[in-house]
């Protein structure tokens, strides 16, 4: 199964990391770590996590606050959001046509 990330969705993720190293040394590393983490799990077991609509669905991670929101198509999982659960939960929306 391919991966494919969307770039709002690298760009989210970017930033994250940087400001998690600026909170403490490497700790942004062990976000992008965990994050690789989860998006291994959602290629394992893509219909396991909550679904959000007909298509999309989210995974957590693991020790940060964080979501990885996703869609199964065909032999592609295409994460559209690496989301702070807690900030804007529903800005990921508009990067995806109506499902």
């Amino acid at each position: 199964m391919r991966v494919e990330v969307l770039e709002p969705a690298e760009a989210e993720l970017r930033e994250a990391v940087e400001y998690y190293n600026q909170e403490g040394e490497g700790l942004g590393y062990e976000l992008a770590a965990e994050v690789r983490r989860t998006i291994a799990r959602i290629v394992q077991y893509r219909d396991a996590w909550s679904s959000l609509s007909r298509r999309t669905r989210r995974c957590r991670t693991n020790r940060f606050p964080y979501g990885i929101i996703y869609q199964v198509r065909e032999d592609t999982i295409l994460v559209v959001s690496v989301m702070h659960l807690r900030r804007r939960p529903n800005s990921w929306r508009s990067r995806l046509k109506q499902d």
